[in-house]
């Protein structure tokens, strides 16, 4: 593979994962952000987790679930639901990069006790133009990545339930075109729970949701026939989220999410050896990564604080048909710097439900900056009482 190819690709998957690495020159001995695959299964999919600051783990349950939490889908309030969504990515540097993700959720029986789930997430980079000379001539690519996963989650009790998801994925950043390049494709699985229950707080009776996710279980990923492997972003997220009655027709719910990449943290880039430590690095299998992301960071417990990211995000909603959201998320300047606010609104009809987000950067030159999320749900249940 020709340099200029390589580091097209490179280019490509670091501004994906939104890393800006030119922020942190006043830091570079640092700066050494969790190194992934398959990127693009970390981006928000849905416009009302995207408008509080990308949350999502133990808000009200919804058809989005399926990428937050699919646990919550047995005390969603309809028996099923499908969705869309659709977002711009990188906006401001390029026009044909963009994530597509659908999703939809059928509980089952009388009792609605059991529900599945599932999503298909395509990412596209768009048409990429290679070239390694002036006299060479120019070739396209057009590098993509998918995954379709299938969830079950059981009602453990009337206030907890728990989910497990299966995912299969596929990666082809030019396969056939650029050479010794091979398609990648992994298997993974997520665990979850959600807890939701009443609490009375000043009087007034609140709804309290506890949940986490272990997302991204599975095998790493190779382009190069095995010769080197990427982890799966791997990730564990917890959060919690509280509903407050306002009056009869207000409701204000205040939530949190805290993530962290199960993913070894890479050799320091300032380390003298680190070409040995790389071999070593890249041996290391997809689970015992997640047991050594706890406690491996080169840089101590100090580093390892650092891998946690975390966001805050509020929901306003009017008599359940008018929402407004916004919401924060911060990520250490070390580990990628990814730090924004985020603003959303929606409105629902019987049927169907429009929300749309948008992103507003807090560091200089991010190309995540005014992201906008897009997404339609339909109630499978408003459907049916439409065309009685």
């Amino acid at each position: 593979m020709s340099k200029i190819k390589l580091i097209t690709l490179v280019f490509i998957l670091l501004f994906v994962t939104g890393y800006t690495k030119a922020q942190n020159q006043e830091s570079k001995k640092e700066f050494n952000p969790i190194q992934t695959g398959i990127p693009s299964l970390t981006i928000a999919p849905d416009a009302r987790g995207g408008g509080m600051g990308d949350i999502g783990v133990a808000t009200e349950p919804d058809v989005f679930s399926q990428h937050w939490n699919p646990a919550k889908y047995v005390f969603a309030y309809s028996k099923a639901g499908v969705s869309l969504s659709y977002t711009p990515w990188l906006a401001k540097l390029v026009s044909d990069i963009d994530l597509v993700y659908a999703s939809g959720y059928f509980k089952l029986g009388d009792s609605e006790r059991t529900a599945i789930g599932s999503s298909v997430r395509y990412f596209s980079l768009g048409k990429i133009l290679l070239t390694q000379g002036e006299n060479d001539p120019v070739t396209e690519t057009s590098p993509y990545e998918v995954s379709v996963d299938v969830s079950v989650s059981l009602k453990a009790s009337e206030t907890f339930s728990l989910a497990a998801a299966f995912r299969y994925i596929y990666s082809d950043l030019g396969a056939g075109v650029i050479e010794d390049l091979d398609p990648a494709s992994a298997y993974a699985a997520d665990i979850a729970g959600y807890y939701n229950n009443y609490l009375m707080l000043g009087g007034n009776e609140c709804m309290l949701g506890l949940g986490f996710n272990i997302s991204n279980i599975g095998s790493k990923v190779s382009y190069d026939g095995g010769n080197h492997q990427l982890f799966l972003p791997a990730n564990l997220r917890l959060g919690g989220s509280l509903l407050f009655p306002l009056d009869d027709y207000n409701t204000l719910s205040l939530n949190a999410d805290v993530n962290k990449f199960l993913v070894p943290t890479p050799p320091s880039v300032s380390t003298e050896t680190r070409d040995s430590l790389w071999v070593k690095y890249n041996a290391i299998s997809s689970i015992s990564g997640i047991f050594k992301s706890f406690s491996d960071a080169p840089g101590g417990l100090k580093e390892e604080l650092q891998e946690i990211f975390w966001s805050i995000g509020a929901e306003y909603a009017y008599n359940n048909q008018f929402f407004v959201r916004g919401g924060y998320f911060h990520e250490n300047k070390n580990k990628g710097i990814r730090r924004y606010f985020s603003l959303g609104a929606g409105f629902k009809l019987t049927a169907f439900q429009m929300d749309i987000a948008y992103l507003i950067s807090t560091v200089p030159s991010n190309p995540l900056d005014q992201t906008l999320r897009f997404s339609l749900s339909f109630d499978m249940d408003g459907l049916k009482n439409l065309v009685r």
